[in-house]
C-alpha cells in the first residue's frame, strides 16, 4: 500500500480527469432516451473489470449490488450516479488491498476512483449534454 502511494504522480490524478471529460463529451452525443439506456447497460458491465481482482467472493457480490443499481438506472439518472459512486468505492479498496484494475499499471485504480466519481456527479446531475449548454447560453445572450 506503502509504495503505490509514493508512486502515485500528477498524471495518476490528471488522466481519469480527461478520460472523465472525454467519456462526458462521448456520452452528451448519444440521444435520449438512449443515453440512459446505454449508460445503465454499460455501468452494469463495467463491474466486471473486478472479477478476479483480489476480494475473492466478495468481487461477485459487489458486481450484484452495482447491477441492481444499473436496472434502477434504466429509470433514473441517479441510480446510474448511485452505481458509479459504488465502483467509486470498489475501486478505492482495490487502490488499498486489492488489485490494481488494470495488472500493467499499480495506480489504475486510484485513477478509476478520480474518473468515476466524476462521471457519477454527471449522472447525479442527470447526464446533460455539454454541447446544449453553449446553445443555451448563446440563446439567452441573444434574446
Amino acid at each position: 500500500m506503502e509504495s503505490v502511494a509514493r508512486d502515485l504522480q500528477a498524471l495518476d490524478a490528471l488522466m481519469p480527469v480527461v478520460i472523465a471529460a472525454v467519456f462526458v463529451g462521448i456520452m452528451s452525443l448519444v440521444r435520449e432516451p438512449a443515453r440512459q439506456r446505454f449508460n445503465a447497460i454499460f455501468v452494469a458491465g463495467a463491474g466486471g473489470a473486478y472479477v478476479n481482482g483480489g476480494f475473492g467472493v466478495w468481487e461477485i457480490a459487489f458486481v450484484a449490488v452495482a447491477t441492481a443499481a444499473a436496472y434502477l438506472g434504466l429509470r433514473s439518472y441517479a441510480f446510474i450516479g448511485v452505481a458509479w459512486l459504488l465502483h467509486t468505492g470498489w475501486d478505492v479498496l482495490h487502490h488499498l488491498y486489492g488489485n490494481p484494475i488494470l495488472a500493467l499499471s499499480p495506480t489504475s485504480s486510484f485513477g478509476c476512483a478520480i474518473t468515476d466519481a466524476l462521471i457519477a456527479v454527471w449522472f447525479f446531475a442527470g447526464a446533460p449534454s455539454v454541447y446544449a449548454w453553449p446553445r443555451a447560453r448563446a440563446a439567452g445572450a441573444g434574446g
